[in-house]
């Protein structure tokens, strides 16, 4: 395929900060569009954006028209992306007859000639051999708007990339070949909300979970401790993945926000992925907020052969600095990832910085993350159990038809595939009908209910508005 070149990037070093922590911003103002302000105003100037605001709404109607997409079009879906310039979807389809679906959710088709999954497959494929990668190839990723995998490669090293490819078995017509001068470098020293130290390291709070945060993995090992806030590494992986969990001490108190560096702090509404090609803003203590793009929702970096390779990551053009591992990367408030290391600096011209995808991380560990009120999202409610639905279907749970509960407060936690748009309700038996008495019907595949009722005999209902998957109900009851 045609050959594309990268712009120069200047590699990062590992960089350690020693000296006092940063204070805590104050909480932001009453008035969203004061708490948006440090966004709005980084987009502008990293982004060029007139007009954030409207960038942001065509962005989050991009990607619900995405979820939906992805759930009806299976394997004939051939990637999606967001295009700025237009400020809208662009979904790549297999089967011009999909183009129609396409069409009726306000995004525009483009017919290809590879399916997602075939990108995903020779991705993994070299992914497998990584080992035997040349020092030359310093990462490789799935780029939906060439309908290809984008290899990267130091400048008069094609040859190497192609034979490299060649010998893993992967259809050459499936790999563009991208000449970059990156050398990606881990961002040791990183602030994403906060800064927090180890006996080694100033690295940053990702985003808070219930019983403390996560970050990058390469911040500390577990076992390691941390002060400013106080806690312990319970989770840590790195390489192959960049992530970790850190349990805080009592006393210590996580919020679902992430500092801007602005004397504010900018709301975690929850963790639904941006489309590629959407914008992404990241907090550091080295650099404050910086905004770019999402290149790739899978991508592989080759941090050299002292410190190995990260597979799946987050390549964005935000630029990031020595000081900056471990911090928030966020899109319209969701959170997006956790820095993990990248090319380039924020003084100008091009930057790549790679980030830690958040969802895996609260997966891995088992933990939830916390919105700006305090509110987890699911899972993390009680009881679970499991069950599958069918596009529009609807299932009672418990499966033996309902439970009788005191008076008191009900709680559940609803959490379905990726693409998906499930809903919640709890029914209160009236005489011999149900009655509605609580809900949760969002346009994703999450939901959360609490309800304060009388003693009575009650039961779950979940309901799929689109999308066919396994579900997970979290539930308790007084």
């Amino acid at each position: 395929m045609s050959r594309l070149r990268m712009p120069p990037l200047v590699a990062l070093a590992v960089m350690t900060t020693f000296g006092g922590a940063l204070a805590a911003a104050p909480p932001a103002s009453g008035d969203p569009s004061v708490a948006e302000q440090p966004v709005l105003a980084a987009m502008r100037r990293d982004l060029g954006v007139a007009d954030p605001v409207a960038r942001l709404a065509a962005e989050r109607d991009a990607a619900r028209a995405d979820r939906g997409l992805r759930a009806a079009l299976g394997s004939r879906l051939g990637g999606s992306w967001f295009d700025a310039e237009r400020g809208k979807l662009v979904v790549a389809v297999t089967d011009s007859r999909a183009a129609a679906a396409v069409r009726a959710r306000g995004a525009e088709p483009r017919l290809v000639a590879r399916g997602e999954s075939t990108l995903v497959a020779a991705k993994s494929r070299l992914d497998a051999a990584a080992p035997a990668a040349p020092a030359a190839v310093p990462g490789w990723r799935t780029d939906p708007a060439t309908n290809s995998v984008l290899v990267k490669h130091a400048p008069g090293a094609e040859a190497r990339a192609r034979a490299w490819v060649a010998a893993t078995g992967v259809d050459a017509g499936t790999v563009t070949f991208v000449e970059s001068l990156e050398r990606p470098r881990p961002l040791i020293d990183v602030v994403g909300g906060n800064r927090y130290w180890t006996s080694k390291y100033g690295c940053s709070v990702g985003f808070s979970v219930q019983g403390g945060f996560i970050t990058a993995g390469h911040c500390g090992k577990v076992g390691e401790t941390t002060t400013q806030p106080g806690g312990r590494f319970e989770g840590s992986s790195f390489p192959t993945n960049d992530m970790a969990f850190v349990r805080t001490n009592a006393g210590e108190t996580p919020i679902g926000a992430v500092n801007d560096y602005n004397g504010g702090r900018v709301a975690v509404k929850g963790s639904e992925e941006a489309p590629v090609g959407s914008s992404i803003c990241r907090s550091g203590g080295t650099t404050g907020w910086h905004c770019g793009t999402i290149r790739s929702r899978n991508a592989t970096v080759d941090y050299g052969p002292e410190i190995g390779k990260v597979y799946e990551a987050i390549e964005t053009t935000a630029c990031a600095e020595p000081g900056d591992s471990g911090g928030s990367a966020i899109s319209d408030g969701q959170a997006q990832g956790v820095t993990s290391g990248g090319s380039g600096d924020c003084k100008g011209g091009a930057a790549t910085t790679y980030f830690q995808p958040v969802p895996e991380i609260l997966r891995s560990y088992s933990v939830t993350l916390l919105t700006t009120d305090g509110t987890p999202n699911p899972p993390g409610c009680g009881t679970a159990a499991t069950g599958t639905l069918s596009s529009g279907g609807t299932v009672v749970e418990p499966k033996a038809g309902y439970f009788d509960a005191a008076a008191g407060a009900h709680k559940a936690c609803l959490k379905g595939p990726a693409g998906t748009d499930f809903d919640l309700y709890l029914q209160r038996q009236s005489g011999t009908t149900w009655r509605t008495v609580a809900s949760g019907t969002g346009p994703s595949s999450t939901e959360q209910v609490t309800y304060n009722g009388t003693a009575g005999r009650y039961r779950w209902q979940v309901r799929s508005y689109s999308g066919t998957g396994q579900y997970t109900l979290e539930t308790s009851m007084p």
